[in-house]
């Protein structure tokens, strides 16, 4: 559970270095903060070039294996 840590008139969250690694996230990576009302989602800003290569992987995923995933699925 964490806390959040007063920080001039504002409200900081502090994360630890091993997920700022995992994530690959440091000081100046922009991040994308969302919330659905409920749950408050915090997520490092993907550029368009790496959306396009994970786009890419998932086509080259699905013309491979596309027909046995969908079996799996039934």
């Amino acid at each position: 559970m964490k806390k959040l840590t007063k920080h001039g008139n504002s409200l900081a969250l502090v994360i630890e270095r091993p997920i700022l690694d995992l994530l690959k996230i440091d000081a100046d990576t922009p991040l994308e903060i969302s919330t659905d009302g409920d749950v408050l989602v915090v997520r490092p800003h993907r550029s368009h070039r790496e959306n396009k290569k994970v786009k890419q992987a998932i086509e080259w995923v699905n013309a491979h294996y596309g027909n046995a995933l969908r079996r799996l699925a039934e």
